[in-house]
């Protein structure tokens, strides 16, 4: 049949599991490649792909039946003794799962899938029967080759050619995103401009399971990248939460109850001292209970790290096998949970911090063996949670960054004058490579390629709400910490004044309040500024950042963090902290406005991006 009709809901239902089983196989064939003797891991690897076969089955999706069918047979000579895992078998095997993948997103846009490339058929028929499979034969296990080493894989889906560096991303992108182009020699994308639709791709999938939806848009014809699956609009609940949800909302109901009791007695002039006092308790039940429910539906949106975490570590060896390093990806803290908006936000700052680590850090066997190091690299990825925020670390025991050097390239590039970066200590000229412009080709970059751009990695955490800090040692490796807001749904915020109107400003961007004292504050070049602990910091009207005339009355300062500047923002008073839910503002985007909320008068509150609002200012 052409499309799956009636079978719907069938179809979601087999989508949601396969693609979660999909991306555990993926993680579970990077994890054999160091432990191809590990019965566990084969056994889960061949359940996962009958899994998906007897589903694809009953959907009378023949051509994924086939590649699975196919792939999950050579799985059985693995898990059996009479084949072992070798580097190029499982390029093959990697291949398939990209094809596998590729598969879903037609499924995933109503259609049956096309049926895979007749060379990566043959190549898995091939390898069943013992053929030489990528230069190397899969022979039975008492005479198996040795895993073979980091080298350039023959995809059997793409014309094998690779760019002047010897690094096929024709390869790379088939195997990672199961996109075919029209043929060997077909008009693709150059080297670099495939490296980006590598990463892009990933984030893609990384950033939420497949899902099926009857109004997705029709599929795209192959031939090219696949167009992007929509983000995951579900989420997964333990049941015990929404119990606790629902017993909570059930304790909101009898105190309501309660209160409409009180408010007709009160309406009927009973204002009795005992009627008082007995609204008091239940307004603070209801306080206590409301917190309590807003709790337990932020804890329902939380979900593990691990969720996303755990696809990284077939983009770390697929990039580094093609780079001919050897790279081992170790993830810390998968268990801990964060708020699920925020988890798909981080997914594209992670991949290209982890690509930028196999691709920039990490150094080739000969390298490493040159500077005393063993000849496997390790890039750690950690999660945890640090009060109401959650850290994630990315870490490489490899070259690290020379300060020097990007000192020299920042001036090279015309991001920095050569007076400024002569006055930068250590820990500023590693911060030069979140400029915009900034590029190391020679000095740090292996692959000469354009990037997403650590400036824009860095503005996406920073909408989150988040901070990115670098620490680097020559010769001992980077490491990259972002710390980030738990959940995006309750923003801590600032409440401040300017006139009548009131403003408020995420604790985030905020390190302290201090006053402005007229008879300190200091002109340069006709622009006031403070002295703050020896720091000349610039004073910044919000009047002036709103487009209104500054009042002459006395003013605030808040000392305020975006990006690399701290500036003292005078504003006419504060009105404290508070928690607060943000609105979007339907229809429109005032500049430097994330959104609305109200007071606790009702009064409409604008939420201010102090980043956006600054842009452009000096």
């Amino acid at each position: 049949m052409s499309g799956f009709g009636d079978a719907q809901e069938l179809l979601q239902d087999f989508l949601t599991e396969a693609t979660e089983l999909l991306e555990d196989v993926d993680s579970k064939l990077v994890e054999l490649e160091s432990s191809p003797g590990d019965t566990g891991l084969l056994n889960t690897v061949f359940r996962g792909f009958h899994t998906i076969k007897g589903g694809a089955g009953f959907l009378e999706a023949h051509a994924l039946v086939e590649v699975c069918h196919k792939t999950e047979s050579l799985f059985d000579l693995l898990r059996s003794g009479k084949m072992e895992l070798s580097a190029d078998l499982l390029d093959i095997i990697l291949a398939a799962t990209g094809e596998v993948r590729r598969m879903f997103g037609e499924m995933h846009n109503g259609s049956q899938p096309s049926a895979a490339p007749s060379d990566l058929i043959q190549a898995l028929i091939d390898a069943i029967d013992g053929k030489p499979v990528g230069g190397r034969s899969a022979q039975p296990a008492a005479v198996a080759a040795p895993m073979a080493q980091a080298h350039v894989p023959s995809s059997p889906s793409f014309d094998a050619s690779a760019d002047p560096d010897g690094i096929n991303w024709n390869a790379l992108y088939s195997a990672v995103t199961g996109a075919q182009p029209s043929g060997a020699g077909a008009d693709m994308p150059d080297a670099m401009e495939q490296a980006q639709m590598v990463t892009d791709s990933v984030s893609r999938q990384s950033a939420a399971a497949v899902r099926a939806r009857p109004d997705a848009p029709a599929a795209k014809p192959r031939g090219g990248a696949s167009s992007p699956p929509p983000k995951e609009n579900t989420i997964r609940i333990d049941t015990s939460r929404f119990d606790q949800i629902l017993n909570l909302s059930g304790e909101i109901g009898l105190t309501k109850n309660r209160l409409n009791c009180l408010r007709q007695n009160l309406s009927q002039g009973q204002n009795d001292e005992d009627t008082r006092r007995n609204l008091d308790l239940v307004i603070g039940q209801l306080d206590m209970l409301v917190s309590d429910l807003q709790a337990a539906v932020m804890k329902a949106r939380m979900q593990p790290v691990g969720s996303v975490f755990k696809k990284y570590t077939r983009l770390a060896r697929d990039v580094a096998r093609n780079l001919g390093k050897d790279v081992e990806l170790n993830i810390i803290g998968a268990e801990t949970e964060v708020d699920k908006s925020i988890l798909e936000e981080l997914n594209d700052p992670l991949v290209h911090l982890i690509r930028n680590s196999v691709d920039h850090g990490v150094e080739t066997p000969a390298e490493r063996r040159a500077a005393g190091k063993s000849e496997k690299g390790t890039v750690t990825l950690i999660a945890k949670q640090a009060g109401d925020h959650i850290v994630v670390e990315i870490s490489d025991d490899g070259k690290g960054m020379k300060p020097e050097v990007l000192r020299q390239k920042a001036i090279e590039k015309g991001c920095i004058a050569p007076d400024e970066a002569s006055q930068l200590n250590h820990a500023e000229c590693l911060q030069l490579i979140f400029l915009p412009g900034f590029s190391t080709k020679t000095e740090v970059t292996d692959i000469s390629g354009r990037g997403v751009g650590m400036d824009v990695v860095k503005t996406n955490i920073q909408k989150l709400n988040g901070r990115i800090e670098i620490q680097s040692e020559p010769g001992q490796g980077t490491r990259m910490i972002i710390s980030l807001p738990l959940t995006l749904a309750i923003l801590p915020v600032l409440m401040l004044r300017l006139e009548e109107q009131i403003y408020s400003l995420p604790l985030s961007c905020v390190r302290e309040i201090i006053p402005i004292e007229q008879d300190k504050i200091q002109y340069v070049s006709g622009k006031p500024n403070l002295v703050v602990r020896g720091d000349v910091l610039p004073i910044v009207n919000l009047a002036t950042l709103l487009g209104r005339e500054p009042s002459s009355t006395d003013k605030v300062g808040v000392l305020a963090t975006t990006g690399q500047r701290t500036v003292v923002l005078a504003v006419d008073s504060l009105l404290g902290q508070d928690e607060v839910m943000i609105k979007p503002l339907e229809g429109i985007k005032p500049k430097g406005v994330a959104g609305a909320t109200l007071s606790g008068e009702g009064l409409l509150v604008l939420v201010l991006e102090l980043r956006e609002l600054m842009e452009g200012y000096f």
